[in-house]
């Protein structure tokens, strides 16, 4: 790789890839130390082709999210099973991993810039702006750059936009699944809300399980299925709709209580 050799948004690699490095090592211990990752399905990591990859995810932090899944498509690639153990697969990390994130959130302070160089395709929220509802149209420049990350490799993309859970998903994503047809691959997290404050970044409370699961790409019929299709089928994949908004027993709730005290090393 040459030293000023850089991807298709002007990225130098060789920055890139000391900038993962730096972070990577900096954040491991908030996933294996303060608290515990929890990894399952990571061998479908191991068989995915290096473009045209969009993961779909719900979303509990600003940074947090992202950052625990490149350890985890990382150590997944490097040859560990379910597992983030010893930083070593940080040494040669994936460069053409992306993840699509709010514009104004990626130029919120210094940090969030050297995050967005790590790998943020910035978009323009449709619905969102500095904390109040609007309605604009998209960007198609916007569109343009989320087709080029995934002609250069994984994207990962939460599709409801925002960190309140069981919110709808965007009809956007499923407008990109038609117009690019990438193998979509579904993640559901849990416990980093409770790890962390909202923007990922300080620790609010430790020895919290933290759990990341990978699951079997999504079987879509790019030129039939509709965009609502679509929608409801991330909806199940990641498990936000409606339907796992459902009135536990006592007795399930009781059996919750004890494994959350497990969880609690």
């Amino acid at each position: 790789m040459g030293l000023f050799k850089k991807n298709p948004f002007g990225h130098i690699l060789f920055l890139k890839k000391w900038l993962i490095r730096i972070m990577g090592v900096m954040s491991h211990r908030r996933f294996r130390g303060f608290n515990e990752l929890q990894i399952e399905g990571s061998e479908i990591i191991k068989n995915l082709p290096d473009k045209k990859v969009l993961f779909i995810s719900n979303h509990q932090t600003y940074f947090a999210d992202v950052v625990a899944m490149f350890h985890v498509f990382n150590a997944s690639l490097s040859g560990r099973d379910d597992s983030i153990k010893n930083v070593g697969y940080l040494w040669k990390p994936k460069l053409n991993i992306y993840y699509i994130a709010a514009k104004e959130t990626m130029k919120a302070g210094l940090l969030p810039k050297i995050l967005a160089y790590a790998g943020a395709v910035p978009i323009e929220r449709t619905w969102r702006s500095a904390g109040q509802a609007v309605n604009r149209q998209v960007k198609m420049s916007d569109i343009s750059n989320i087709g080029k990350a995934l002609d250069d490799g994984w994207v990962i993309t939460f599709p409801q936009g925002t960190t309140t859970p069981f919110k709808p998903i965007r009809k956007g994503t499923a407008h990109i699944i038609k117009k690019y047809k990438p193998i979509v691959v579904p993640i559901v997290i849990d416990g980093f809300r409770r790890s962390f404050d909202k923007k990922g970044i300080r620790i609010k409370k430790k020895n919290i399980l933290q759990t990341m699961e990978i699951k079997a790409p999504l079987d879509i019929d790019y030129d039939n299925e509709t965009n609502e299709e679509i929608v409801k089928k991330i909806e199940y994949a990641i498990e936000q709709h409606a339907s796992f908004l459902k009135v536990i027993p006592q007795k399930e709730l009781e059996e919750q209580e004890k494994l959350n005290k497990l969880r609690e090393w």
